[in-house]
């Protein structure tokens, strides 16, 4: 399958991407964790997936309370190296792993995470590491300073946003090139022939 390069990230992905945000539950929602799809049938979609060339797998932590991140990883384990170097995860951050947890990206949430996300994939590093939404309760500022440390420890390749509005990614752009730090390379917003205001909007930011 054909891939394409993210931004100025150096990192390819499949043009299709595998969406992982059912295993185990149903996307963020604390109500269905524990529901969606089962551990062995999201074995044969990656499977199947990876049979049909997607090499790049979407998750985040809190879908299906980290049972998503748990299954990836074990299905990962579970290939030998020539699977497991082509696979290409894109894992993100924000929204609480159960109900009453914390939520949000600040410094210390997002060191946190990371590091837990690492261990359910079994991974010391994720290719692609993203803030799933904004956090209007934490300077974007140290949102990004917190990714641009993970980014130079080598715990991740490259960061990018997820549900931001022009607005919103031209302002981390911005605060990126202002003080040097590890800008988002992508962004990850719903699109399709019924929802195309993206193009009018975000499209010129990119």
């Amino acid at each position: 399958m054909e891939e394409r390069e993210l931004g100025r990230s150096g990192i390819a992905v499949s043009r299709i991407v595998l969406g992982c945000g059912n295993f185990g539950g149903v996307g963020s929602s604390p109500a269905f964790f524990g529901q969606g799809i089962p551990r062995d049938e999201a074995f044969r979609i990656m499977d199947t997936a990876w049979e049909l060339g997607l090499t790049t797998f979407d998750t985040a932590d809190a879908y299906g309370g980290g049972r998503s991140e748990t299954w990836i990883g074990e299905w990962l384990a579970s290939k030998d190296s020539a699977v497991r170097d082509e696979i290409t995860i894109e894992t993100k951050t924000l929204n609480p792993m159960d109900t009453g947890q914390d939520r949000g990206l600040s410094r210390a949430r997002i060191r946190r995470q990371i590091e837990t996300s690492l261990q359910r994939l079994g991974a010391e590093r994720v290719a692609l590491y993203m803030a799933h939404a904004p956090d209007d309760d934490t300077p974007m500022e140290e949102t990004l300073r917190a990714f641009d440390e993970l980014v130079r420890a080598g715990k991740v390749g490259a960061v990018g946003a997820s549900n931001f509005d022009a607005e919103q990614l031209a302002e981390a752009v911005e605060i990126s090139e202002l003080e040097g730090l590890t800008r988002y390379e992508w962004i990850q917003n719903s699109f399709s022939l019924l929802d195309r205001a993206d193009v009018e909007t975000v499209f010129p930011v990119c």
